[in-house]
C-alpha cells in the first residue's frame, strides 16, 4: 500500500532507537490504540451533544442489551460494579426520565429497571452516531476484508483472554 499514515512515521522514528522493534507489531498495536482513542473521542463528543454522561450511557446500553428491562443485580454484573453503585446510577437515570422501576414479573419482592421511551431514544441517538462512524471507518474495507479483520482480531483477543504464562 502506498498511502502512509501517522503510524508509519511513528515506526520510522522508533526503528533507529529500538533496532529490535518489529514494525508490524508496533504498527498494528499503535493503529489499534489510535482507533480506540478516535472512537472514544467520537463517543465523548456525541454524549456531550446529547447531555449524557459516559456512565449514564453505559448503564442505558447495558439495559438495552437486556431487552430494555433487567434486575439491578444483572446490571451490576454486566457493568462489573457493586450493586449499590448501580442503584445510584438508576436513581439518576430515573430522575432524568430515562428509566423507571417496575415490579419484577419473576419475583414480587424484586424491582426491575426498565428503559423509558426517552431513555431508549437517548441510547439510540448515541448508538446511531457511534455506529455511523464505525461504518465510515470500516468502509475502507470490502466485506471480505472486514470479515478477515474481525477474524484476525478474534485470534488476538483469544490469546489476550488466556492468562499469561
Amino acid at each position: 500500500m502506498s498511502a502512509r499514515d501517522q503510524v508509519d512515521r511513528h515506526v520510522e522514528r522508533w526503528l533507529p532507537v529500538l533496532p529490535d522493534l518489529d514494525p508490524d507489531i508496533e504498527g498494528a498495536v499503535t493503529r489499534m490504540q489510535f482507533l480506540t482513542r478516535h472512537l472514544r473521542t467520537v463517543k465523548q463528543r456525541v454524549l456531550a451533544t446529547l447531555d449524557l454522561q459516559g456512565h449514564e450511557y453505559d448503564t442505558l446500553h447495558a439495559l438495552a442489551g437486556r431487552g430494555g428491562r433487567a434486575a439491578p443485580s444483572d446490571l451490576a454484573r454486566d457493568l462489573a460494579m457493586a450493586p449499590a453503585s448501580v442503584t445510584a446510577r438508576v436513581d439518576t437515570l430515573a430522575r432524568r426520565g430515562f428509566v423507571r422501576r417496575i415490579p419484577s414479573a419473576v419475583d414480587r419482592r424484586r424491582v426491575d429497571v426498565e428503559l423509558t421511551d426517552a431513555g431508549r431514544a437517548a441510547w439510540r441517538g448515541a448508538m446511531d452516531v457511534r455506529g455511523a462512524e464505525e461504518h465510515r471507518l470500516l468502509a475502507a474495507l470490502d466485506p471480505e476484508q472486514r470479515r478477515l479483520l474481525a477474524d484476525l482480531l478474534r485470534r488476538v483477543v483469544l490469546v489476550a483472554e488466556r492468562p499469561a504464562d
